[in-house]
């Protein structure tokens, strides 16, 4: 049985097809056929909602078996966590992966349409490894806000990447070993 790999794109002009479908095809094939990974187009990826990208993560979480991977692109992975944390779902994921997303609260970015849960960190699921990924020449999300996640959620590993931009140089080699270490033994 493949282990399942929900990744939740980041934002903006195109972002499915000509940007975040180079990570995922790096992602895939980096972890091969024992996987399947899961692409949901998210709704009006050109101005994401909150609610609407919640409400879709919400129905797309409903169908992954228990010890599901999550992963988040940008802004993605900055509306995957805090869904988590404001209606932690029923299932209990494998781990859940941050890649270069934004931090919106004290310290990061201010939203009108998220509004970032206080305490992040007690409000998400025990027991669930959290890994953050940063590329530290990533020039949209400053790296800085891979520092603020750590603080909100202790538990979470922080890996900083040299040289790596927002995309990780759409190279997700490192992720796709971690993920392979978390897999249970057959």
């Amino acid at each position: 049985m493949k282990r399942q790999l929900l990744f939740v794109q980041g934002g903006g002009p195109r972002v499915h097809d000509e940007w975040d479908g180079h990570l995922v095809e790096s992602l895939s094939g980096a972890l091969g056929p024992d996987y399947e990974v899961r692409y949901p187009r998210m709704p009006n990826e050109d101005d994401p909602s909150y609610d609407k990208w919640r409400a879709t993560l919400e129905k797309e979480f409903t169908s992954l078996d228990d010890g599901a991977i999550l992963v988040g692109h940008s802004v993605g992975g900055t509306i995957l966590i805090n869904a988590l944390a404001e209606q932690p779902p029923e299932r209990e994921f494998g781990a859940i992966f941050l890649i270069a997303a934004p931090f919106v609260g004290d310290g990061g970015w201010q939203s009108d349409d998220l509004k970032s849960e206080g305490d992040l960190g007690g409000k998400l699921p025990r027991g669930v490894p959290i890994y953050l990924y940063h590329g530290l020449a990533d020039d949209t999300a400053p790296p800085s806000h891979a520092e603020l996640y750590a603080r909100a959620i202790p538990w979470a590993r922080l890996y900083r990447l040299p040289g790596r931009d927002h995309q990780l140089n759409n190279d997700l080699t490192e992720i796709a070993a971690m993920i392979k270490s978390l897999a249970p033994e057959a």
